[in-house]
C-alpha cells in the first residue's frame, strides 16, 4: 500500500483539503472508511486503466471497501463549501454513498495512472480559474468552514453568534445542501480529531467530550467499534489511522 497527500495554498484551500494518492500492489486489501467532515472526487484506476470516476458524500458511518490489487486512486478531498461553488450541486443526495461521472468530468481521461502530480497541478488550474470567475462568495460562509474545520468554537450556539448568522439559518442550510444538521456535522469533526491521536495511542478523551463513557459513545456511533480497536488498527483497516498513510 502506498498513499500520499499534497496539500493546497492559498485561497483554494477554503475549499480542497488534500490531494491524495493511493495505490496497491499484488494484493488485495480490505479498509474501513471513517467519517471525516469531507467529500472526495475519486478516480480509480484498475490495472494501469481508467474503470471508475465518482463523487463521495459525506460519511455519517463507516464505509467498508475492498480494492483489487494493482489499483491505483487520483483523488481530491474536499471541504464541504466546495460543493456549492466548484460543483454547483449539493450533497444531500448522496449522503452515505457516491455517484458516478463521466470519465471525461474535469478531463480526468487525459490523465495516466502515474501522473499524478500532472492531475494536481492541472486540477488546481482548473479550480483557481473557476474560483476567480465566481460573482460572489458569501463570507459568512467561509467563516463558518474555516470556525468548524479549526474547531474554533465548540457549539452550534457559540458558531452562530461568531459569524452573525442565526442557528435556525445555519441548520436550514446544512439540511438542505448536506443532508444533515450542524450539530451531527460539528460531532463528526469532533471525532476526526481524535483519529491521529488514538493512532499514536492516546485513548483517553480530549476535552471535547464530557467524560470517557461520552468518548466512546462518540467513537463507537461513528466508526462502529472502539477507540482501543482503532489503536490497533489490525491489518491498516482503518486507512486514517494507518501508520504507512502518514509516509
Amino acid at each position: 500500500m502506498k498513499y500520499r497527500e499534497i496539500k493546497p495554498n492559498g485561497f483554494l484551500s477554503n475549499f480542497v483539503k488534500c490531494y491524495w494518492y493511493y495505490g496497491t500492489k499484488d494484493k488485495e486489501v480490505l479498509h474501513t472508511i471513517l467519517p471525516d467532515g469531507y467529500f472526495d472526487l475519486i478516480a480509480e484506476f484498475e490495472n494501469e486503466i481508467l474503470t471508475k470516476v465518482k463523487l463521495t458524500g459525506i460519511w455519517t458511518k463507516p464505509k467498508h471497501i475492498q480494492i483489487s490489487e494493482n489499483t491505483t486512486f487520483f483523488a481530491i478531498r474536499f471541504k464541504l463549501p466546495a460543493i456549492e461553488y466548484l460543483f454547483r450541486k449539493e450533497l444531500k443526495s448522496i449522503l452515505d454513498t457516491a455517484v458516478d461521472l463521466s470519465f471525461s468530468f474535469w478531463n480526468i481521461n487525459k490523465y495516466k495512472y502515474d501522473e499524478f502530480e500532472n492531475f494536481v497541478s492541472d486540477i488546481t488550474d482548473r479550480l483557481e480559474t473557476s474560483l476567480k470567475d465566481l460573482h460572489q462568495i458569501d463570507n459568512r460562509k467561509l467563516k463558518l468552514f474555516e470556525i468548524i474545520y479549526h474547531q474554533k468554537a465548540k457549539t452550534v450556539s457559540e458558531i452562530s453568534d461568531e459569524v452573525i448568522w442565526s442557528s435556525r439559518q445555519i441548520n436550514r442550510y446544512f439540511q438542505s445542501k448536506y443532508g444533515i444538521s450542524l450539530k451531527e456535522f460539528l460531532n463528526i469533526v469532533r471525532c476526526n480529531t481524535t483519529y491521529q491521536q488514538l493512532s499514536n495511542g492516546n485513548l483517553t478523551p480530549t476535552s471535547d467530550y464530557f467524560d470517557q463513557s461520552h468518548f466512546i459513545k462518540q467513537i463507537r456511533k461513528y466508526t462502529g467499534t472502539t477507540p482501543k480497536e482503532l489503536n490497533k488498527n489490525k491489518n491498516d483497516r482503518f486507512l486514517q489511522l494507518s501508520k504507512q498513510a502518514e509516509t
